[in-house]
């Protein structure tokens, strides 16, 4: 079982001064020397290992008290124990500290001062000879450069840790995003459906409750009921149908997808007939030669147009609205427009409106909606060639699919669905 991090320093201290006490009390028996010496020279020893204990936090000051543990206890000591050992480690530690400058210093210094000491005594006296001089030298080089190639490998390891820990971030990071991406697309089409067909619905039956209340003759309010239920069916079963295709892209991937035509500006008649079903009078113009779109800026289309109706008949209290498509080479410009009350100033950008402007962006283009004179516009320029941004092509691969790629805006908007 591995030691804690803070008791590695103090165990591998205890260990180095097991080894220099065995090896000195082994050496001492064929040494003699005054106990002053002998007192000295084991508390040089303790000092020496003991500051091993701090060898991580102050390696250059530890490397530095070690050095100087060796210079008094060889010279005064005849025991001759194995201290050298804590400079070695000491001298390692600074190195792979990343105190390299230091540890160069002090290898550099401890190899004068024994050369110096040596020169100083005669031939036949010296302990170390010109061989052992050099061994040492390059000893001393070896711990310096094994504690620097140690403290490469580690700032290495660090950094492709780090490395792997920013690319799990940022792939967490991109799934969040497109978990997020998702569910917005997936809300934006549950609210253009729901909120439109909703919303007619709630026209045609409150009319009709309105003119039964007025209690006409049984055959004007059996007709007036049964066109009032019709014009339900037919909205409820055509929201049934968007919502089916658009929950579609929520089933399994084992299981069949569904069948049913993507809306587009195909559908157009319908739409505007079961708007017009609320008592709204509606007319389309269209300049220029439509071209087949892709799918999801077909869709995109249809619910930018889809929402301008719904905003109609829940708010405006208009009589009448102009859908206008105006195909050019390049783009496709839609318009809507009503003869209603307009959007409060002050008022906040509702989701539908957003929405929309969403849409647009998305695939390149523009929205803006806006009181005029007389009531109130919307207005969205459609490239026919959607851009490719830094992820490619924002339009689904998979014609399919009845979402459609978003982007965040804002807008100045009427009240519109919520």
């Amino acid at each position: 079982m591995p030691l804690p991090r803070r008791m590695r320093d103090p165990g591998l201290a205890l260990v180095v001064l097991v080894v220099v006490t065995v090896w000195t009390l082994v050496s001492a028996r064929h040494a003699e020397e005054p106990v002053s010496r002998t007192v000295l020279g084991w508390a040089l020893i303790l000092v020496g290992c003991a500051a091993l204990c701090l060898r991580r936090r102050l390696p250059v000051a530890v490397a530095v008290v070690t050095l100087l543990a060796c210079a008094l206890y060889y010279p005064l000591s005849a025991q001759d124990g194995p201290l050298l050992i804590a400079f070695a480690l000491a001298l390692y530690t600074a190195a792979a500290e990343g105190r390299f400058a230091a540890a160069v210093a002090l290898a550099a210094v401890t190899l004068l001062a024994v050369g110096l000491g040596e020169v100083g005594h005669q031939p036949g006296r010296r302990q170390i000879d010109g061989t052992s001089l050099a061994m040492m030298a390059g000893w001393l080089i070896s711990l310096v450069a094994v504690g620097r190639a140690q403290r490469n490998r580690v700032a290495y390891l660090y950094e492709v840790e780090q490395r792997a820990l920013a690319a799990e971030r940022e792939q967490e990071a991109r799934a969040r995003q497109s978990a997020t991406e998702e569910r917005l697309r997936i809300a934006r089409e549950l609210h253009d459906i729901l909120g439109h067909s909703i919303s007619l619905i709630n026209v045609q039956s409150g009319a009709a409750l309105h003119r039964l209340g007025k209690k006409p003759a049984p055959e004007l309010a059996l007709a007036t009921a049964h066109e009032a239920l019709r014009a339900v069916r037919d909205t409820s079963k055509e929201a049934l149908r968007e919502l089916r295709a658009t929950l579609g892209v929520l089933r399994r991937a084992d299981e069949a997808a569904p069948m049913a035509p993507v809306s587009g500006l195909a559908s157009l008649p319908e739409l505007v007939e079961r708007a017009a079903s609320t008592g709204l009078d509606i007319c389309t113009q269209v300049e220029g030669t439509p071209v087949p779109l892709p799918p999801p800026l077909d869709l995109a289309a249809y619910r930018i147009v889809q929402e301008s109706l719904t905003n109609v008949t829940r708010h405006a209290g208009a009589r009448s609205a102009l859908i206008a498509l105006e195909w050019r080479a390049d783009e496709l410009r839609l318009r809507i427009e009503d003869d209603g009350g307009g959007a409060p100033e002050d008022a906040p950008p509702g989701s539908g409106i957003c929405g929309m402007a969403e849409r647009a962006r998305a695939f390149g283009g523009e929205l803006t909606a806006r009181n005029v004179p007389g009531g109130f516009r919307v207005e969205a320029r459609l490239p026919l060639t959607t851009p490719a941004g830094p992820a490619g092509p924002v339009a689904p691969a998979d014609p399919a699919d009845p979402t459609a790629p978003t982007a965040p805006t804002t807008r100045p908007a009427e009240g519109d669905s919520a």
